[in-house]
């Protein structure tokens, strides 16, 4: 975990399990991090980006106004679960959507949750493949332009070949109002 947390304190990028999908990650506070994201990706900087907090008052730095509904969802989500909503803050440029909305999860993941507490700050959360192509089921699967472009690679599960569904996705509009996006 050491190395992890020095790269992403120097602004780097790694590729790292989740609570769905091996993602890449990064500072979602540095531009130049979030940057190198999208060059790895090869997608377009007008994609949005999911980020992982580790509770509700880490959520609290970085959403500029929650509905009390959403902390009901989140305490009877049985699943991985991503909520947009209406604005975000204190973000690097890139995270958020056009309209300044953005994709959150608190994450459940024992080693996630770790590093995220440790690091003190939101990590980027975006399937660890090339835009456009299916995000890999396990680390096996990662393609190797991917591998060669993260700055550290976590040894935490590599040998996993369990199959991680991806979140649940829904939209939160300030008046409570709830979409689900993907189920």
């Amino acid at each position: 975990m050491k190395s992890a947390l020095n790269v992403l304190r120097e602004g780097g990028v790694i590729l790292y399990p989740t609570d769905t999908v091996w993602g890449l990650g990064c500072d979602a506070t540095g531009s130049g991090a979030v940057e190198e994201i999208f060059r790895i990706k090869q997608r377009k900087e007008n994609k949005s980006l999911i980020i992982l907090v580790n509770g509700a008052s880490m959520l609290e730095r970085y959403v500029k106004h929650i509905p009390e509904i959403v902390f009901d969802i989140i305490d009877v989500a049985d699943k991985p679960l991503t909520i947009i909503y209406p604005e975000g803050k204190n973000l690097a440029p890139g995270i958020c959507n056009d309209d300044g909305s953005v994709g959150i999860r608190i994450c459940r993941d024992d080693f996630c949750n770790q590093l995220i507490t440790r690091f003190m700050k939101p990590i980027v959360s975006t399937s660890a493949n090339i835009s456009g192509t299916p995000p890999p089921a396990n680390f096996l699967e990662i393609d190797e332009s991917i591998l060669a472009s993260a700055g550290y690679i976590v040894k935490y599960r590599q040998n996993d070949l369990s199959k991680y569904p991806p979140s649940q996705i829904l939209k939160v509009e300030i008046n409570g109002v709830i979409k689900i996006i993907r189920e």
